[in-house]
């Protein structure tokens, strides 16, 4: 059996596929909810969950938590005398995990689905398969979490075609999504999110308000013990909001109690610049995506942070309609990736679904550019493959010789999206030969080939030679072998095809020309307009909207021609 499991920042929950459907596998303690903290103590034995945060509580510098916003860096984490990195401690999240659920079961668990944020980097999503398999799974496969959020919702099963946002705001991270269902095809439009927003950001700002009404408490003087339940009792408050108006903190130091009263409407004020943060992964989802907000059918909530009164509040405000609510926020990911796992077993129960995913970051290489007569500027980046390119995706770009008897063009491959090529990541680099002539005479075609898989083919042409060279980008967390990647590149030739090349895509372009040249006068012009906006459109590449901009085109064609 495949499992599904949702690795949060605050907590995890495992879910598996049942007979009734996805079920949540409850904990040791019987509970679905496991926090995300990890503890060791003087014997090196291994606390998860419950029992870790109450040992935090007692035994200051013994555990570790909100470790999911390190995924794929350098930092270490101190439990006592020794260190680990975050996917180390999500290893033994993910183990107790594994081991709850082989206990409630009755068998062994080997394969998961685990969920990760829509905006994870490779060298993220990385860390959360490693951690994987340090807990002993293979990971079958890593799901963005607005991606399992949307299955939940059971968003694929729309007998029509439709758009849904998808709003998840968990304890450490936020993301948004637009994604769009034709057919049986769930494709993910847009990501955009913050890896530093999240539930505990929230809480903090009950703790700013405590440690503000009781200045007396120098917070770096306070020792850690003392910090940790002024935290929990901020976090106890902000819980207390999904009730009354007004919310009680109490908090004991030195044996003396020192309790305050936020009324929710202060609280929300102090909450303000947490929430302009949310707005701008909403604008610029919906803005890569291409739509306008109103094009948006459902928004649904994720997240446990979403069930605060004053986020809830907030979302209709800024979408001008209630967001579904009917799956608990804190476990449809676990759920969906559980529903992931039996469509991935190819269970007779589950209705067939492909799904789509998109290019979190941009793809370009690093150029240099002539601003004006003389003047070059060198270090640029030149991105092939936008952010939130529906993949798998191909996408050509021609670059030209910069200097006069120039014998070599390289190609630095960068992820990122910075206007400077040193502040992206750079994931290697081709050289190819080009024959000695003036500057701008010779030019290669630089095509990117982008699959689901985490693989990157980059493909240079020489147009004056037709000479060609090749290598394959392949995430570290890409077990196939060469071969398999290499026919798997073979089955995606078809992407290098520009869409104007394809043959239905030829025929209106010729008919449009036709009708042109049939014309006189002002009806040339408005042709002539028409043309140009569904060529912008092809040379965007977007299926979504060539497929649009075909439809349009198609009929302003047979509306001119019947008359």
């Amino acid at each position: 059996m495949i499992i599904g499991i949702d690795l949060g920042t605050t907590n995890s929950l495992i879910a598996c596929f049942t007979e009734d459907g996805p079920k949540i596998i409850p904990n040791r303690l019987g509970k679905h909810l496991t926090p995300s903290v990890v503890s060791m103590d003087e014997e090196e034995q291994i606390y998860v969950g419950d029992s870790a945060v109450e040992r935090r509580l007692l035994y200051p510098g013994s555990a570790a938590g909100v470790f999911k916003r390190d995924m794929g860096s350098n930092r270490k984490f101190k439990l006592l005398h020794k260190e680990f990195t975050a996917e180390e401690l999500s290893s033994f999240v993910l183990r107790a995990l594994k081991e709850d659920a082989e206990h409630y079961l009755g068998e062994e668990v080997t394969e998961a689905v685990i969920s990760v944020p829509a905006y994870f980097n490779d060298a993220r999503r990385r860390a959360t398969k490693k951690a994987g398999e340090l807990a002993g799974l293979k990971v079958e496969r890593i799901i963005s979490e607005p991606t399992a959020a949307a299955i939940a919702y059971g968003l694929y099963q729309s007998q029509k075609r439709a758009r849904f946002l998808v709003f998840d705001l968990g304890g450490g991270t936020f993301d948004v999504s637009i994604l769009e269902l034709f057919d049986t095809i769930l494709e993910v439009r847009a990501v955009a999110g913050d890896n530093f927003l999240g539930g505990e950001d929230f809480t903090e700002v009950l703790e700013s308000m405590f440690f503000e009404k009781f200045s007396q408490f120098n917070k770096l003087a306070l020792d850690e013990k003392t910090l940790r339940h002024i935290h929990k009792q901020a976090d106890l408050c902000k819980i207390g909001f999904s009730e009354k108006r007004v919310s009680t903190m109490q908090c004991k130091i030195d044996g003396e109690v020192y309790s305050m009263d936020v009324e929710m409407a202060k609280y929300e004020e102090a909450c303000r610049e947490l929430l302009d943060r949310i707005r701008q992964p909403v604008k610029r989802s919906l803005s890569d995506a291409h739509i306008r907000l109103s094009d948006i059918d459902k928004v649904v909530l994720v997240g446990g942070a979403t069930k605060s009164p004053i986020i809830r509040r907030f979302v209709s405000k800024l979408f001008k309609a209630l967001p579904d609510t009917n799956v608990n926020p804190d476990e449809a990911v676990a759920l969906g990736a559980a529903i992931q796992a039996a469509m991935k077993e190819r269970q007779d129960a589950i209705k067939e679904v492909i799904l789509t995913d998109v290019c979190p970051f941009t793809l370009g290489t690093e150029v240099v550019r002539e601003w004006e007569k003389g003047y070059f500027e060198d270090g640029l980046f030149c991105p092939i493959i936008d952010r939130n390119t529906v993949i798998p995706t191909s996408r050509t770009e021609r670059l030209y010789t910069v200097r006069d008897n120039q014998s070599k063009i390289r190609i630095n491959v960068l992820q990122g999206e910075s206007r400077l090529a040193a502040n992206n990541l750079s994931l290697g680099e081709l050289l190819i030969e080009v024959p000695p002539a003036k500057a701008g005479e010779e030019a290669v075609d630089v095509t990117y080939t982008y699959d689901i898989n985490s693989i990157l083919e980059v493909e240079v042409k020489v147009l004056s030679t037709q000479a060609v060279k090749k290598q394959v980008f392949r995430g570290r967390d890409v077990d196939m072998t060469d071969e398999e990647i290499q026919e798997r590149l073979k089955t995606l030739s078809y992407l290098k095809i520009h869409p104007r090349d394809r043959e239905e895509n030829k025929y209106l372009l010729l008919r449009g020309e036709r009708v042109y040249e049939e014309s006189i006068g002002d009806k040339r012009a408005y042709i002539e307009a028409a043309l140009h906006k569904y060529e912008k459109a092809l040379d965007t590449y977007d299926q979504g909207i060539i497929e649009e901009a075909k439809k349009e085109f198609k009929e302003f064609l047979e509306e001119l021609e019947e008359f």
